[in-house]
């Protein structure tokens, strides 16, 4: 079943999104703000986003930047804005689609059925990566050796293991984690990455796999590539 998030603080357009969308067998989550957006969209790994630009927290060309800079899914933009400049923004910014506000739920649909096909056929992620002599399952939560991680811990570990070797910006992990405001607040990372190198790391005070980029971010570093391990 393809899992569809939709963002929008029009409290009818969610409703009428998720009662059409269920009747044709997507499975639906929502969202009213940006923030609340991509910490879903971390939690749950949509299949498709379809995003209002005029959210009460963060406008929609920031979301996009924030879900570009670690996912590649599918972001058909459904907005009041009609102007030129801002279809060309959000399509910059990484937007697969642009449907302007009112609209027809037919069309709204064959966009929808469009850009899944298009996208349809993406490298499967590893449900479970090994960092150390420790086995994370993304699918279910865990850690082998009976750790425990907190959710915020589970939060930024997530959006590194999804992008294995990749730069993962402050901003955007304080954004996506804490929210918005909370973006110049780096002392937060620094704590939270101490508690998981500690939990995680053979040696915390060497790491191996969670590193620091000084004064950009954090990257996951695997000994090889991910793998997904049957268990």
């Amino acid at each position: 079943m393809t899992r569809v998030l939709i963002v929008d603080d029009e409290r009818q357009i969610l409703r009428a999104l998720r009662i059409n969308l269920a009747a044709r067998h997507y499975e639906v989550e929502t969202a009213a703000d940006g923030s609340a957006a991509l910490r879903q969209a971390a939690d749950s790994a949509p299949d498709l986003v379809i995003l209002d630009l005029g959210l009460p927290d963060l406008d929609g060309v920031d979301v996009i930047h924030g879900l570009r800079g670690w996912s590649r899914v599918p972001i058909i933009v459904l907005s009041g804005r009609a102007g030129n400049q801002d279809k060309v923004e959000a399509l910059d910014a990484g937007a697969d689609d642009y449907v302007t506000k009112p609209f027809g739920i037919d069309e709204l649909l064959a966009r929808v059925r469009a850009v899944t096909r298009r996208t349809g056929t993406h490298e499967a992620e590893p449900a479970s990566i090994r960092i150390g002599d420790h086995v994370v399952d993304l699918t279910s939560k865990t850690v082998s050796g009976k750790v425990r991680l907190t959710p915020t811990e589970w939060h930024i570990l997530e959006i590194l293991l999804r992008n294995p070797g990749k730069l993962v910006s402050q901003r955007q992990l304080l954004a996506e984690v804490w929210g918005e405001k909370y973006i110049k607040e780096t002392h937060y990372l620094r704590q939270y990455m101490t508690q998981l190198r500690h939990k995680l790391e053979p040696d915390p005070g060497h790491p191996a796999h969670l590193i620091t980029e000084p004064g950009m971010g954090y990257r996951f570093t695997p000994v090889a590539s991910p793998f997904a391990l049957d268990l």
